[in-house]
C-alpha cells in the first residue's frame, strides 16, 4: 500500500487495483492511436470497468489495448488537458514495479492483446521517460512479455530517451496537437512546437526508418480537432506530410471535448465556440455535435490519402477551408471533376476505380478478379446488395463491353 495524494487535501492511500483505475481513467482523455472513424474504432470499457482500446496494427491484424497513464500529475499547462498543472484535481502516480506487476497481470487475461502507456510529465520529460522505459524493460525482461507495447514519448525528451523507448516498444507516439507553432502558442507556453514536437517526430522517424535497427516500430501521432482554431486544410497538409516526409504509419484526430480544458478554450460563451457555431452549427442541438462530424470527415480524408492513392492537395475544402460536413471527401473530389466521370467499370484501372464514389479497396479488388477471370460486370447488383452504396456509385460508372 502506498500514498497518492489528491491536491489541496491530505494524503490518502490507493491500493494498486485504484490507482490503476484512477490512471486508466484518466487516459481517455489522450485519444491517439485509439480512435477511428468506424464506431468499432472507439474506446470501450471492459468487465472490470477498465478502459480499453482497439488499435489497428499497420502490418496487418488489431491490437485490444489497456491503456494508462503512469501518472497524471504534470508540470505542463497545456490548456486543453484536465490534468495540467495548477488543476484541482487528484493525482496519483504509479511505480515502474507496481506498474509492469499490474500491467503484465492485465496483458495475460482473455481479450486484452496489446498494452498502452503514456504519462503526464513528473519534473522533466527525461525524468518521466526514464521511469516509463522502466516499467517497460520489466515487462519484457522480467515478465517475459513479449505483446504489443505502445509507449508514448513525452515532447522534449532526449536522444537517448527516445532511442531507449524505440528498444522496447512495437509502437511509439508523440501528439502533435495543431498543424503549425501559431496554433500550438495557444494550447501552451511551456512546450516549443518546433524543438519539443516536431524534433520529437523527426528523432524518432530517423530510428525508425526503412532499413535501420528498429524499422519494425510504427509511429502515429494526433491532431486535436476543433481547441486551437484551426483549418481542416491546414491539418490534412501537415498530415500528408508526416506520412510523406516523415513516414508516419498513422495520423489519429481527437474532437476537443470542451469543459475538460481551460475555460479561454472553446467554451459556452468563447470566441472559438462562436466561430465552431458558425462553420458547423450549434452542437447542442445537433443530435451528433458537428465537432465529432468533422473528426469523422478527417478519417475519411486521411484513408483517401493512405489507402487510394490522393494527395493532400487534392483533397477539396469548403471557401471556410474546411471539409464539407454534407458529403464524404471522395464525393466532394468527384463533383469537382465531372470530366472523369462516368468511368467504365470493365476497362478501367485500380486507380480510376477507387476514385470512384461509393467504391472502397475490397470491391475494386473483387471487380479485378473478376476481369481477370473473364467475366464482365453486367449491372449494379453483382458489386454487392442494392442499397446506399450502390446508388451512389450509380451515378458515377457506365458498363463497356
Amino acid at each position: 500500500m502506498t500514498f497518492a495524494f489528491c491536491l489541496g487535501t491530505v494524503p490518502f492511500e490507493m491500493d494498486t487495483h485504484q490507482k490503476l483505475e484512477l490512471l486508466s481513467d484518466a487516459s481517455r482523455f489522450d485519444l491517439s492511436c485509439a480512435c477511428g472513424s468506424k464506431n468499432d474504432d472507439h474506446r470501450k470499457r471492459g468487465p472490470d470497468g477498465m478502459w480499453v482500446y482497439p488499435a489497428s496494427v499497420p502490418r496487418g491484424g488489431r491490437s485490444i489495448m489497456l491503456k494508462t497513464l503512469m501518472s497524471n500529475a504534470c508540470v505542463n499547462d497545456c490548456k486543453y488537458c484536465p490534468f495540467r498543472q495548477g488543476k484541482d484535481t487528484r493525482r496519483c502516480t504509479m511505480g515502474p514495479d507496481e506498474l509492469a506487476k499490474v500491467l503484465y497481470d492485465y496483458a495475460r487475461q482473455d481479450g486484452i492483446f496489446g498494452l498502452f502507456l503514456s504519462s503526464g510529465v513528473i519534473r522533466n520529460p527525461d525524468h518521466t521517460m526514464e521511469r516509463m522505459t522502466a516499467a517497460a524493460h520489466l515487462l519484457r525482461r522480467k515478465y517475459q512479455y513479449r505483446g504489443f507495447l505502445h509507449l508514448k514519448v513525452i515532447p522534449g525528451a532526449s536522444d537517448e530517451a527516445i532511442a531507449k523507448a524505440i528498444s522496447l516498444a512495437s509502437a511509439v507516439s508523440v501528439n502533435v496537437e495543431t498543424p503549425h507553432r501559431r496554433a500550438f502558442a495557444k494550447l501552451s507556453q511551456k512546450k516549443d512546437f518546433d524543438r519539443d514536437i516536431v524534433g520529437t517526430i523527426r528523432k524518432i522517424s530517423e530510428l525508425t526508418a526503412t532499413g535501420s535497427k528498429h524499422a519494425r516500430v510504427d509511429q502515429s501521432t494526433q491532431f486535436l480537432v476543433g481547441a486551437a482554431d484551426e483549418t481542416d486544410s491546414q491539418i490534412v497538409k501537415a498530415t500528408f506530410g508526416l506520412y510523406k516526409r516523415l513516414g508516419l504509419s498513422r495520423v489519429y484526430y481527437s474532437a476537443y471535448q470542451r469543459g475538460f480544458g481551460d475555460p479561454s478554450l472553446p467554451g459556452e460563451n468563447s470566441m472559438a465556440l462562436q466561430r465552431e457555431k458558425d462553420l458547423f452549427g450549434d452542437c447542442r442541438n445537433a443530435s451528433s455535435c458537428d465537432i465529432f462530424l468533422r473528426e469523422h470527415r478527417l478519417y475519411q480524408a486521411d484513408f483517401l490519402m493512405r489507402k487510394y492513392g490522393f494527395s493532400g492537395d487534392e483533397i477539396p475544402f469548403e471557401t471556410n477551408g474546411n471539409l464539407s460536413l454534407t458529403r464524404d471527401p471522395k464525393e466532394a473530389w468527384a463533383t469537382m471533376h465531372p470530366e472523369l466521370f462516368p468511368v467504365d467499370i470493365n476497362r478501367a484501372g485500380k486507380f480510376e476505380l477507387l476514385r470512384i464514389p461509393g467504391l472502397g479497396p475490397v470491391s475494386v479488388n473483387r471487380i479485378l478478379s473478376l476481369r481477370k477471370n473473364g467475366d464482365r460486370i453486367h449491372r449494379l447488383t453483382d458489386l454487392g446488395k442494392a442499397g446506399k452504396r450502390l446508388k451512389k456509385i450509380s451515378a458515377y460508372i457506365k458498363f463497356g463491353y
